[in-house]
């Protein structure tokens, strides 16, 4: 059994929901101190320093990041990913990249690769938001993006607040917070993810995608990773609202039809109007998390509590999509509070570029192509490319082009080609100098 493949088989149990067969693995949590167990053990299986930062993410290191800042006034490198997941969610969101960042310092090792550069694997806490409704909380409040105060003052749906989740695992809210020193330690992230998306597994698709310049490649020459791996440009620009909608609770068997106030229908307009106003201006939106009062089968509902998602390539797009969702909403009496908010983030063009280079010419020594490929998922490549740390990204082919579900795959034949081309990389930002 290769390396990967015992790391895959050790968390596969780990939050599965029986029913579903999805993951359930929230910030915080039984499941989750679970997962931090385990990547605290590969760590120390590997003789690697674990350092958690001031908000929990989980940082293994080969080598000594601050004697090297102290020297040379860079930071190291580091790749990884997280190991939360949303509500019933598949296996590889997340996952493959911490799994692969090991997977990709052993093949080092055996190689006998010695790093000028310290290098280490990463575990974003709370990457999804699943429980606290906004992604990439770990990244975000690590870089300064979100507040300490307004992150442990969100809660989940039973009340609780992220600062008493944070006290529940023994650790104090009062230390919660960026995290300077911890970000000057990293000098080049590399994420690797599953593709979110079916670009790379649809030929058609992907010839369609190189046409609009959404995907491109290098020059021509067979593919470099036999099409299992892409190197991601940008992420498209995000945002998560929540929107409260009114009504009168009442007798769902005494109260006649015209004499209602129900918060559900107004939610089921304003859903309607999301989709609309998406295919309008040429975005994706989505409610996907609802929160009713009183919740009770025979009570019309007092209150609707929904959470918008909406994303698309241009940012003046995504704005008019909820501008004219609010406006909805502001007609049938609600409201609408932006929760989160991603510009259009391109990621590092300098390590970009130094990372396709060293795909095209890592099979083999050849100069095979390598597609490109821009996405609309967050990560945390993103908001630590927007604190200004040089990021990149790889995307492992998906053939369902199915993510947050179950049906979420990769073959494991791609999943190993994605690690040797994550070492391939690593091996050159270890060992030539700063991208």
């Amino acid at each position: 059994m290769t390396p990967f493949a015992s790391m895959w088989r050790d968390l596969s149990g780990v939050g599965r929901h029986g029913e579903t067969g999805g993951y359930r693995r929230y910030a915080w949590t039984a499941e989750d101190a679970t997962l931090r167990e385990w990547f605290a053990g590969e760590a120390a299986a590997r003789g690697l320093d674990l350092v958690e930062d001031r908000v929990g993410n989980q940082w293994a290191w080969w080598g000594d990041p601050d004697a090297h800042v102290r020297e040379t006034g860079e930071g190291g490198v580091v790749t990884g990913s997280h190991l939360d997941s949303v509500p019933d969610g598949g296996a590889f969101d997340g996952p493959l990249g911490v799994v692969s960042g090991f997977a990709a310092l052993d093949a080092l090792r055996a190689k006998g690769v010695r790093p000028t550069r310290p290098l280490a694997v990463a575990n974003f806490v709370d990457e999804e938001g699943a429980r606290f409704g906004v992604a990439c909380a770990g990244s975000r409040v690590l870089t300064g993006a979100m507040t300490a105060e307004r992150a442990l003052a969100l809660t989940d749906g039973d009340g609780v607040s992220m600062a008493e989740a944070f006290r529940s695992t023994g650790r104090d809210p009062g230390a919660y917070g960026a995290d300077p020193e911890a970000l000057r330690r990293v000098g080049a992230y590399v994420e690797l993810h599953v593709e979110q998306g079916q670009a790379l597994g649809d030929a058609e698709r992907l010839a369609r995608l190189r046409l609009d310049g959404s995907a491109r490649e290098a020059p021509r020459g067979e593919d470099a990773w036999g099409g299992a791996v892409a190197v991601g440009t940008a992420i498209h620009p995000h945002g998560r609202w929540r929107i409260d909608l009114p009504g009168v609770a009442n007798h769902a068997g005494t109260t006649a039809l015209e004499d209602r106030s129900d918060a559900m229908l107004l939610a089921a307009e304003v859903t309607l109007a999301v989709r609309e106003a998406a295919r309008a201006h040429g975005c994706v939106a989505t409610v996907g998390r609802v929160e009713v009062t009183p919740n009770g089968i025979n009570a019309v509902p007092s209150h609707v509590r929904l959470w918008l998602d909406a994303r698309g390539p241009e940012e003046s797009e995504v704005r008019r999509t909820v501008a004219q969702v609010e406006g909805r909403v502001t007609d049938l009496g609600g409201t609408l509070a932006e929760q989160s908010w991603t510009g259009p983030t391109p990621l590092t063009d300098d390590l970009t570029a130094r990372v396709h280079g060293a795909l095209r010419s890592g099979a083999g020594g050849g100069s095979g192509t390598v597609p490109l490929l821009s996405t609309g998922a967050g990560h945390d490549a993103g908001v630590l490319a927007t604190a200004g740390v040089p990021a990149a990204m790889l995307f492992v082919r998906n053939p369902t082009g199915v993510s947050h579900s179950p049906a979420e795959h990769a073959e494991e034949a791609d999943c190993l080609t994605g690690v040797e081309a994550l070492t391939a990389v690593l091996e050159d930002l270890v060992t030539k100098g700063k991208a």
